[in-house]
């Protein structure tokens, strides 16, 4: 699956600080390639889908301008061992030296990506959407959720300033569901959707009658939710306007997702997909 990866000013500043983490205060090898130029390609070493690919370009520019890199795998499509992914061209000492932090970030997103695939076809034809969280690594939180885009699954948000979310906390400390959820549509200086972390049904019936757009259901069990979502949908229905609301089952293991899938959710968030996957195995070989 496409997904679109936007290169804005801060990531282009991220490649150059992760590049130059790796050189440092120069490669002691660049001495013995000289000017020559070189040509190369990646091979994928395991089956998965491929992602980050469209980051070796800006990464090679930054040593040479007049580098080029040509896809042969699109961004989330899948790969066998032994596939070509792409090929590229240039100084020789801007291709040793821009390797390891171009495969670091493919290999590291790809493996984000594939085992995304992997829970969204657990969840093909029940028409739930599987979604990321927050829990991300700093600094690689804008392409790991790319990532997990690629693989078909969905962004929950990009940050604290994309949507509230009223955990636990939040509701003890402010006097309850219906205080912080009015709280955030009186003060919250723009228009965001307001989401309710619940842990019990009257949690959850009070977010939906409090007017929250979202409601998270935290660690039920599919039986329990079997019960309560026609309730939801129930209560939501009567809102004025007959306002919808989403709604999210969390805590749920991999191994569940199709039980929760029919208890009639919208979404299903998980966090394994950015901090349980493994990297896939990518290479690069240089030609003559």
């Amino acid at each position: 699956m496409t997904a679109t990866l936007v290169l804005t000013p801060q990531l282009r500043a991220q490649l150059q600080a992760w590049l130059q983490e790796d050189i440092g205060r120069g490669d002691l090898s660049a001495p013995a390639l000289g000017d020559r130029r070189g040509h190369a390609h990646w091979l994928a070493k395991a089956p998965g889908l491929f992602c980050g690919g469209v980051l070796l370009e800006p990464l090679l520019h930054q040593l040479d301008p007049q580098g080029q890199v040509r896809l042969l795998v699109g961004e989330g499509q899948p790969v066998e061992p032994g596939q070509r992914l792409l090929e590229l061209e240039g100084l020789a000492s801007a291709l040793v030296a821009v390797e390891r932090t171009a495969l670091n970030l493919a290999m590291r997103l790809s493996g984000v990506a594939t085992a995304t695939a992997a829970l969204v076809q657990q969840l093909e034809g029940t028409g739930v959407r599987l979604a990321d969280t927050r829990k991300t690594t700093p600094g690689l939180r804008q392409l790991e959720k790319y990532a997990v885009r690629c693989g078909g699954g969905l962004n929950h948000r990009l940050g604290l300033d994309d949507a509230a979310m009223l955990k636990e906390n939040h509701l003890a400390w402010s006097g309850g569901v219906v205080a912080a959820v009015a709280a955030v549509r009186v003060q919250a200086p723009w228009p965001a959707r307001v989401i309710v972390e619940a842990e019990t049904a009257t949690e959850a019936l009070a977010a939906v009658a409090a007017g929250a757009d979202g409601v998270l259901l935290d660690e039920f069990s599919p039986a329990a939710l079997g019960e309560l979502v026609p309730q939801l949908r129930a209560a939501a229905a009567v809102r004025p306007g007959g306002q919808g609301v989403v709604l999210e089952a969390s805590g749920v293991q991999p191994d569940q997702l199709r039980a929760y899938a029919a208890t009639g959710i919208d979404l299903i968030s998980t966090s394994a997909p950015i901090t349980r996957s493994p990297w896939l195995d990518l290479s690069m070989r240089f030609e003559s």
